[in-house]
C-alpha cells in the first residue's frame, strides 16, 4: 500500500500534500479496519431494508394443514372417475367449510362439501372443484369431468415445509421476505445494527438548508446529499450539525461517543481554517490524507476510538465522490451489506472523448445517448447540476489516460 498506513501527521495547510494514497489501497484500509457491527432482534415492522443476521428456519410448515385453493366443492376424487356430460355424477351437499370453521366429520360416500378458499379440507376429501365449473340445484351437485386427486388443493408444506432454510444471513429484507416470515410464525428476527452516523458540515460562510443564498454566503448542500445516501446505505441518520471553523468545536463533536462513523465535509483541505485532520490526528489516528483521485483529492480516513472518521471535500461534487468511493463503503459495511458501490452497471461504447491523468483515478460524469456516453461539459469540483445532468459516472483507472472513442467501459448508473 502506497501510505495508508499510521505516520506522524503532517498538517498540509499552506503547504500542500506531499504524497496521495492510491484508491485501492484507500478501500483496502476500509476493508481490513471496518467490520460489521453486532446484531440485535427486531419486530417485523421494523426489519424492512434490514441486514439479516442468521439464517432462519421455519420451525412449522406452510400450510399446515390440507385447504381449499380454490372456491368450489370438496369431493372424493376416485367418485368421479366416469363423470362425462353425458354421464354426470351427482353427488349430495352436506354441508359446507369455511376459513376456520370446518366441515364437523369425515365426508361420506356419495357427498360433497361446498368450500371456500383457504378453508380445512375435510377428511375422506381430496380435490375441490371449482364454483364456476360445478352446477348445484336443490342440494344436489352435478359433476360433469372427472377431477383428478389433489386439484385445487393445497397441501401442507407445499409453500415452505418445516425444517427448510427459508432466508439465509446476510440478506436485505424485503417486503415479501417479512411476509414470509410472519406466516411462519416469526414475530421478531435478529438483523444487523445500522450504523449511527454523524454529520458535521463546517465553513463560516454556510447557510443551513432552506435558505436563500445571499452576500457571500452559500446554502449548505452536502449535508442534504449525504442524508440521502446515508439513508440509501442503511445507515441510521444522526441529526446533521454545523459549525463554524472553530476547533474547540469541532473537537466536541468529534470527541463524542454517539455515533459509529463520522462524515465531516468541508475544512479537510491546505486552507489556514481548515482544522478538522489535525483534530483527527490528535484525538485518533490520520492514516489517509490526500487520495490520488479527481475531484476529491483532499479526502482523509481517520479513526477515532476504532470508529471510521471521513474527511470528505467541501465542494459538493468531490463531497459525493468522496462518499461513493469510500465513505459509503464503510457505512454498508458497518451495517453488514456488501461494499461494492451500490449502482447498476452497463458497458457501454465512448461517444465522445474521455481525458484522464495517469497516476490518478477521475470520477467522470457522463450522459449516455443512442450512440454512447459522453463526459458532460462541465466538469469543476463545485458544479453540482453536472451530475444532475449526468445519467452515471466512468471510473478511469490511474493506468490509463483516458478513453478514445469506439472503447466500451463500465458506466455506473445514478439511477
Amino acid at each position: 500500500m502506497s501510505n495508508p498506513s499510521p505516520a506522524p501527521f503532517f498538517d498540509v495547510r499552506m503547504r500542500g500534500f506531499p504524497t496521495r494514497t492510491a484508491v485501492d489501497d484507500v478501500v483496502t484500509l476500509i476493508r481490513r479496519r471496518v467490520t460489521a457491527l453486532t446484531s440485535e432482534a427486531v419486530t417485523l415492522a421494523d426489519a424492512a431494508g434490514r441486514v439479516l443476521a442468521t439464517d432462519v428456519v421455519a420451525t412449522v410448515p406452510v400450510p399446515h394443514f390440507d385447504r381449499a385453493a380454490f372456491d368450489g366443492y370438496a369431493l372424493r376424487a376416485d367418485e368421479t372417475a366416469t363423470a362425462s356430460p353425458q354421464s354426470p355424477l351427482t353427488l349430495r351437499v352436506a354441508g359446507e367449510a369455511l376459513p376456520n370453521r370446518p366441515f364437523p366429520r369425515p365426508l361420506g360416500a356419495g357427498e360433497a362439501v361446498r368450500i371456500m378458499t383457504g378453508s380445512p379440507m375435510p377428511d375422506g376429501a381430496d380435490a375441490v372443484h371449482p364454483a364456476e365449473a360445478a352446477e348445484e340445484s336443490n342440494g344436489l351437485l352435478s359433476v360433469t369431468e372427472r377431477v383428478p386427486a389433489g386439484r385445487n388443493v393445497g397441501h401442507v408444506g407445499e409453500d415452505v415445509p418445516a425444517g427448510r432454510t427459508v432466508l439465509t444471513a446476510d440478506r436485505v429484507l424485503r417486503p415479501q421476505d417479512l411476509g414470509l416470515l410472519s406466516s411462519i410464525g416469526v414475530a421478531r428476527v435478529e438483523v444487523m445494527r445500522r450504523p449511527r452516523v454523524a454529520i458535521l458540515t463546517t465553513g463560516e460562510e454556510i447557510l443551513p438548508p432552506g435558505s436563500k443564498p445571499e452576500g457571500y454566503r452559500i446554502v449548505d448542500s452536502n449535508s442534504v446529499v449525504l442524508c440521502a445516501l446515508v439513508r440509501r446505505d442503511g445507515g441510521d441518520l444522526l441529526p446533521p450539525k454545523h459549525l463554524p471553523d472553530r476547533p474547540d468545536e469541532i473537537r466536541a463533536v468529534m470527541a463524542s461517543a454517539d455515533w459509529d462513523v463520522l462524515l465531516v465535509s468541508g475544512g479537510t483541505s491546505v486552507g489556514r481554517e481548515d482544522h478538522a485532520p489535525k483534530l483527527v490526528a490528535e484525538l485518533g489516528e490520520l492514516p489517509v490524507h490526500g487520495v490520488a483521485v479527481r475531484p476529491a483529492s483532499p479526502a482523509g480516513i481517520g479513526f477515532i476510538a476504532g470508529r471510521p472518521v471521513f474527511l470528505l471535500p467541501g465542494n459538493p461534487v468531490a463531497c459525493l465522490c468522496a462518499y461513493d468511493l469510500f465513505a459509503g463503503r464503510a457505512v454498508r459495511r458497518l451495517g453488514g451489506r456488501s461494499d461494492e458501490l451500490p449502482y447498476q452497471t452497463a458497458e457501454r461504447p465512448v461517444a465522445g472523448s474521455i481525458k484522464s491523468i495517469v497516476g490518478r483515478v477521475e470520477y467522470v460524469r457522463v450522459t449516455d445517448g443512442p450512440d454512447g456516453i459522453r463526459p458532460v461539459p462541465l466538469t469543476g469540483a463545485s458544479v453540482l447540476s453536472s451530475t444532475v445532468i449526468a445519467d452515471g459516472f466512468v471510473l478511469v483507472q490511474p493506468e490509463r489516460d483516458g478513453y478514445a472513442v469506439g472503447e466500451c467501459v463500465t458506466v455506473y448508473r445514478y439511477d
